[in-house]
């Protein structure tokens, strides 16, 4: 974690306390989050990262700040303090009052809290394992971005002490969802299928650039069921999240997928060019406002 933190709108050192007990979100994980990429001081999709949050906060009733431009703004202060133009950054915002342990007297119905790190060296593709029930698609809170993220952290945990990287999540029709941290695509010759949102997955940021935003010639990229077997028989399996952009997958419990690389490498230049494009489209928003 890098020197300076955002609490609200102040920008403070990152030892520096800022939550009570008596903050329900804190130990309640009653709060939303979203985990950005910073492309040369520009918060990449930020538009995509607010609207999800957002969405998720309603439903959780968790308040949220009352601008979006408000919020990015702080944002960039932190990444400028940080002299973090390309690193990660995560958000939070959290509740901070309901039930029986509130604090009293407390004055904000809720808190902000992000902070940067350095960007992470993910390797060159990921080998996982997989967990049953991992997500129960049929709950009307599956696929919302939560701060209550022990048990994502837990599978992770227990998939790294069998050696593994990450974990296929399946939901409990045997389908597959997603990972603790990914989503997850597999490619069939030139078609490109995600399982989704009824598979109980995170509607991520990089899935849906990719969906909705991404042209290469001759792929196709669609949302569609996908067990195991599905996963095995591709031609190319790849995660996608806002840290690991598009990551090759290498094995899956042991067993070697497919080791093509034709379609992803395709779509991550695609999507690389994407993010370029999103970042100087800012930066000149920004020059001409000097």
């Amino acid at each position: 974690m890098h020197a300076n933190i955002l609490h609200n709108s102040d920008l403070i050192p990152n030892h520096q306390h800022t939550a009570s007990v008596g903050q329900v979100g804190f130990l309640n994980g009653w709060g939303v989050f979203s985990t950005i990429r910073v492309l040369d001081g520009v918060l990449f999709a930020w538009e995509r990262h607010w609207a999800r949050m957002s969405r998720d906060a309603a439903y959780m009733k968790v308040p949220m700040p009352p601008s979006g431009d408000a919020l990015r703004a702080d944002l960039e202060r932190l990444v400028e303090a940080n002299a973090a133009e390309n690193a990660t950054l995560r958000v939070a915002v959290v509740r901070n009052k309901g039930g029986l342990f509130q604090a009293p007297h407390l004055e904000r119905d809720y808190d902000v809290v992000a902070y940067t790190v350095d960007l992470h060296d993910w390797g060159v593709s990921a080998r996982l394992g997989v967990h049953e029930n991992g997500r129960f698609a049929a709950n009307p809170m599956s696929g919302l971005k939560l701060t209550s993220w022990s048990q994502n952290l837990t599978m992770l945990e227990m998939a790294q002490a069998r050696g593994f990287d990450e974990v296929v999540l399946l939901n409990e029709r045997g389908e597959v969802s997603e990972c603790t941290s990914a989503n997850l695509f597999a490619v069939r010759g030139a078609r490109v299928v995600t399982p989704p949102l009824s598979s109980g997955c995170l509607p991520g940021v990089t899935r849906q650039v990719l969906l909705e935003e991404i042209a290469v010639e001759g792929v196709t990229l669609a949302e569609e069921t996908l067990r195991l077997e599905d996963l095995y028989s591709a031609s190319e399996v790849f995660l996608t999240s806002s840290t690991r952009e598009l990551l090759p997958v290498a094995s899956i419990e042991g067993r070697a997928v497919g080791c093509q690389d034709a379609v992803r490498s395709r779509l991550h230049e695609a999507f690389r060019a994407c993010m370029r494009r999103y970042a100087d489209a800012v930066l000149a928003g920004r020059a001409l406002m000097l």
